[in-house]
């Protein structure tokens, strides 16, 4: 129908819309707190694998004796190892694919980021020599195999100290975060994290275990010097 002449028009009612409320001041992001999460995981395996290394260190000393000791400390230390690579390796891939919030975390310092790939490459030799050699036997070990593992340690040992010295700070600060009631719950997922680092030792026992008969063939043909 056709409006007549003169008719008053009546207004359009316009609908408003509230602006998006700003994030709260000091309240970090989903994303964000995904860095924080990833940190914090790092953080925690690598102040575990500390402890197990400088006790690793110890057999180290007396090998020849201590053998046992040395299989089941190194055979604990695979799955939290593959652990905080998983972690670092998922940063490194966030940082370069762009994300933002990874973007913001930023990399390691230059030298930290030199000596990345030779740190993983060297740890992935030096424990896959040493459980090649387990499961060869001395009966049948090539000494180019216990070579390998010799110099890997030599080149692992030096490039992890760097490493360790470069992240100590860090890590002394961030690892027991998620330990503690108050600081666990600023960022979700402290329970996740700790069983995660709980279950990489737990599966570490028993392939250990599994293996520690291994080491007694070692000692009984006496390879090492005690």
């Amino acid at each position: 129908m056709a409006k007549r002449t003169g008719e008053p028009t009546l207004p359009v009612p316009v609908r408003l819309e509230r602006p998006a409320s700003p994030p709260a001041p000091g309240k970090p992001s989903r994303r964000e707190r995904g860095v924080e999460s990833n940190t914090r995981l790092t953080a925690t395996t690598g102040a575990l694998i500390f402890v197990l290394l400088a006790a690793e260190g110890v057999t180290v000393l007396r090998i020849g004796p201590l053998l046992g000791a040395h299989v089941l400390i190194g055979m604990v230390l695979v799955p939290p190892v593959l652990l905080k690579l998983g972690s670092t390796g998922y940063r490194f891939a966030r940082y370069y694919l762009g994300s933002p919030a990874y973007r913001r975390k930023g990399p390691p310092p230059p030298l930290l980021r030199l000596l990345g790939p030779l740190v993983v490459m060297s740890t992935l030799v030096l424990f896959a020599s040493g459980i090649a050699l387990l499961l060869t036997g001395p009966g049948n070990v090539r000494n180019e195999l216990l070579f390998v593992h010799k110099a890997t340690f030599v080149i692992w040992f030096v490039v992890l100290a760097v490493h360790v010295l470069g992240h100590i700070v860090e890590t002394a600060r961030v690892a027991p975060l998620d330990w503690y009631k108050k600081t666990a719950a600023e960022v979700e997922g402290a329970r996740l994290r700790q069983w995660a680092v709980a279950a990489s030792v737990a599966l570490g026992v028993p392939l250990g275990l599994l293996l520690l008969g291994k080491a007694h063939t070692w000692l009984s043909a006496h390879p090492f010097p005690h």
